[in-house]
């Protein structure tokens, strides 16, 4: 379940050239734009394997060194697990944050806060103060005084709305969607064929009611996350019609990249925890392995950030949105009002 280079996971995808899906057509990639890595994300997420993709998609929307593994990012967009102290000609990198690979030879890209606000920092493999401990899950990288550059700052994460942030946002957001659609995919199909008091489980209402209500909230997360990508993809040509105003600079992107991924890391809990339940003793045993999913909604949903400050966030977008287009008629009416003639 892990994103090792050695993993059936980074060898399927190696086959399939993944990484050309996203990579726009004038750099010899085939221009397929974030619907396509938001596709491979649901799909590695549905049947339970490590995202390597991931961590490709991001060090090259970033420019970031090929093969990284991503570190700290469940840090934003509130606090840190990795601080950034000054120093001359850059900062020293302390703290414990999650990384995607418990392998110690490859690059990170590290999420950190500097004076200038979020930023994604170059950690070079073999860098000194770098220890990755595999032996934990998730897995997780310490950081003791590593030394990095202002030339390893690859990019801000946050500085844009469809920029690379929110991009790696609804690939995660695809990747739990896939999870939790994987788990009640196994959940219905083990209903319809075991028996209680002489009939299906999936007969008896209280298996199938909520397994029903489930198909409806993954149903409404697959919308929120293909709309955010498709927004993603059009940004610029277009403006969100019911506001008739551009969401936050990036046509009408906004923050659908925030909601997709807190419903989708919502979604990955609830519905996978109602699975796990629905199939009883046998979720935790090899003959279904729902377990594996149990532990990728774990430790996925809380990845890039908890549920709850990813709605916080997403609500102070909001009302910052409310107050400036308010503000833009309050200035329009007295406009208006300052050219009207005087009555006599």
């Amino acid at each position: 379940m892990t994103d090792g280079p050695s993993g059936p996971a980074r060898a399927v995808l190696d086959r399939l050239e993944a990484t050309a899906f996203e990579r726009p057509a004038a750099a010899g990639g085939l221009g397929l734009g974030l619907t396509a890595g938001v596709l491979v994300s649901e799909e590695l997420g549905r049947a339970a394997r490590g995202n390597p993709y991931r961590a490709d998609a991001l060090a090259a929307d970033t420019g970031g060194p090929a093969g990284a593994a991503l570190a700290g990012l469940e840090a934003l967009p509130a606090g840190t697990g990795i601080t950034a102290s000054p120093r001359d000609g850059g900062w020293e990198l302390s703290g414990t944050a999650t990384v995607d690979a418990p392998d110690a030879g490859r690059p990170l890209l590290v999420a950190t806060r500097t004076d200038a606000g979020p930023v994604l920092v170059a950690v070079p493999a073999g860098a000194p103060g770098v220890r990755v401990d595999g032996t934990c899950w998730p897995p997780v990288v310490r950081l003791d005084a590593t030394p990095v550059g202002t030339a390893d700052v690859v990019g801000g994460p946050a500085e844009a709305p469809a920029g690379p942030l929110a991009r790696a946002r609804l690939r995660q957001a695809a990747y739990l969607l896939g999870i939790a659609d994987g788990a009640h995919r196994i959940a219905v199909r083990h209903a319809g064929t075991r028996r209680q008091f002489d009939t299906r489980l999936r007969d008896l209402p209280a298996v199938a009611f909520p397994l029903a209500r489930a198909t409806v909230a993954l149903r409404a997360t697959r919308a929120a996350v293909y709309r955010g990508a498709w927004l993603v993809d059009t940004a610029g040509d277009r403006t969100d019609e019911g506001t008739g105003a551009e969401a936050l600079g990036a046509g009408a992107v906004g923050t659908a990249p925030v909601v997709a991924l807190a419903t989708a890391a919502e979604t990955a809990r609830d519905v996978v925890r109602l699975c796990m339940q629905s199939c009883g003793v046998r979720a935790m045993t090899s003959e279904l392995g729902l377990h594996r999913h149990f532990r990728l909604a774990a430790a996925e949903s809380n990845r890039y950030g908890e549920p709850a400050a990813l709605w916080r966030l997403a609500g102070a977008a909001r009302l910052d949105l409310a107050r400036r287009a308010a503000g833009e008629n309050d200035a329009g009416r007295t406009t208006v009002a300052a050219g009207r003639p005087e009555r006599s």
